[in-house]
C-alpha cells in the first residue's frame, strides 16, 4: 500500500502534485452522497481526500454500487481486507462500469484507487456512471446524457447543399495590404 512506500521525490513528486490538484471536493461529495442515496449504504459522504479514499478503498461500496444499479451484477464482493482480494472488487466494478456504458477514457486504474495515485480519475469515473444511472431507474448526478439526433438528408437535399457558397468561409472583400509595415521601412 501506499504508506509503505518512500514518499515521491523530484519529477514524481511534481506528477503527483499535478494530479491531485485536480481533484474537485465538490464532486467527490458529490458522487459520494450519490452512492449513499442509490445504495442506502451509512457511508461518510465528506467529499476530503482522506474521507473519499477511506470510504472506497476496499472496493466493497463499489460493488454494491454497481449491484444496487444492475442486482446481480457482481455475483462475489469480497469483504477481506487482503490487498488482492480489495484489487478485486475494484476490477470488478470497473468492469461493470464499462458494461453500464461508461467509456473506457473515463474509468480508472485500480492501483489509481488501491494506493492513491489518482482519486481524481475515480471522482470522473463515478461522475460519468452517475450520468448513466437514469438508465438503471435510480437518482442520477451530474448533467443529463443527450439524446441522439439522427438526421437522414435525400440524395436531393445533399446535392442541394453543395452548391451553397458559405459565409462561414468569410469574403475577401476590401482586403488589401496597405498600411502593413514590418521592421524598420527600406531607405533608397
Amino acid at each position: 500500500m501506499s504508506s509503505n512506500r518512500a514518499p515521491k521525490s523530484g519529477f514524481a513528486a511534481e506528477a503527483q502534485r499535478k494530479i491531485n490538484s485536480k481533484y474537485s471536493e465538490e464532486l467527490a461529495q458529490e458522487s459520494l452522497e450519490w452512492i449513499k442515496a442509490v445504495t442506502a449504504e451509512p457511508i461518510n459522504t465528506s467529499g476530503d481526500t482522506d474521507n473519499f479514499f477511506e470510504v472506497l478503498k476496499d472496493g466493497v461500496i463499489l460493488c454494491k454500487l454497481a449491484n444496487a444499479l444492475q442486482p446481480g451484477s457482481i455475483k462475489k464482493v469480497n469483504e477481506s481486507k487482503m490487498a488482492f482480494k480489495c484489487m478485486e472488487n475494484i476490477s470488478a466494478f470497473l468492469e461493470c462500469a464499462k458494461n453500464f456504458g461508461v467509456p473506457t477514457q473515463e474509468t480508472f486504474q485500480s492501483v489509481d484507487l488501491w494506493e492513491r495515485q489518482n482519486l481524481n480519475s475515480v471522482v470522473i469515473c463515478l461522475q460519468s456512471l452517475g450520468r448513466k444511472a437514469s438508465n438503471f431507474n435510480k437518482p442520477s448526478i451530474g448533467p443529463k446524457e443527450a439524446d441522439k439526433n439522427v438526421r437522414n438528408f435525400s440524395d436531393e437535399q445533399l446535392r442541394a447543399g453543395q452548391n451553397v457558397i458559405s459565409l462561414q468561409y468569410g469574403s475577401n472583400k476590401g482586403a488589401t495590404q496597405s498600411g502593413i509595415n514590418f521592421g524598420n521601412t527600406r531607405h533608397m
